[in-house]
């Protein structure tokens, strides 16, 4: 298994770092990317992929929370970034107007900026989206075609706004959203439709705790270790095999994210 989301850089996990990848490693996790949400976090994240070559990637970009905080030069940085081994896409990037950590139009403009910045250097997009969807998917329709891979990371979104993400051809993330049966019910109605050609598994740790995890854990921490348990929901709701969701997600993300190989095997 490849969990393609872990915010590894959070300081939830400063006292355990060490331990919980050699948890994720003992759970069948055979890589992940650690995602970057802002600079400094992209800095680490590729600061800690120097420390576990071969098992840790990551991504490099601006998520919406932080658009206002660019810097002028934030995309010369990234540029820089990119061109470590380890970042394999560009992102999380995209748009939240659930929130609205980040003036709207910052986010669209840094968002915009993004996808063109992936597109310049041919790498795939790691992408956010909650509430946005509309303007998200206008900002991204004309680079459809001039950017590698996109990647719907953590989708929680309706049916038609799956649709319209698997007809753009994208790969969709799915996390322990899927296990929650109060907020993840729509989710969970619709993941069948997903072809195993475009599915990818993600923890999104240490957010989004399986809810349905037995023995509960003492901590609401999730971490790369529960990934099983979203593969078994997974398998559950589409009827897809627990083994062919492990072998075609791991085959999609290191042919979308330009993987080693071992991590195929």
């Amino acid at each position: 298994m490849i969990d393609i989301g872990v915010n590894l850089t959070n300081s939830r996990f400063d006292k355990d770092r060490t331990e919980v990848l050699s948890r994720a490693k003992d759970a069948g996790i055979r890589a992940m990317l650690v995602t970057g949400t802002n600079i400094d976090e992209s800095r680490e994240a590729v600061a800690l992929c120097r420390q576990a070559p071969g098992f840790l990637y990551s991504t490099a970009g601006v998520h919406p929370h932080d658009a206002d905080g660019v810097s002028s030069d934030y995309l010369d940085i990234l540029s820089e970034l990119s061109e470590q081994p380890c970042v394999r896409a560009i992102g999380e990037c995209g748009l939240d107007f659930n929130r609205n950590f980040s003036a709207p139009e910052q986010q669209k403009k840094v968002f915009s900026e993004q996808i063109a910045l992936a597109a310049r250097l041919n790498k795939p997009l790691f992408l956010h989206q909650r509430d946005a969807f509309a303007t998200w998917f206008e900002l991204l329709s004309p680079y459809l075609d001039k950017i590698p891979a996109l990647v719907a990371h953590c989708f929680t979104g309706s049916k038609e706004e799956l649709l319209t993400c698997l007809d753009a051809g994208m790969y969709v993330g799915i996390t322990g959203w899927l296990c929650d049966e109060r907020r993840g019910q729509e989710l969970r109605d619709i993941v069948k439709l997903i072809p195993l050609q475009q599915l990818m598994i993600e923890t999104d740790a240490p957010y989004l705790l399986p809810r349905n995890i037995r023995p509960k854990p003492k901590s609401s921490r999730n971490e790369p270790a529960y990934l099983p348990v979203i593969v078994d929901m997974l398998a559950e709701l589409t009827g897809y095999s627990r083994e062919d969701i492990i072998r075609h997600t791991r085959e999609n993300t290191v042919k979308v994210f330009n993987l080693d190989g071992k991590e195929a095997d």
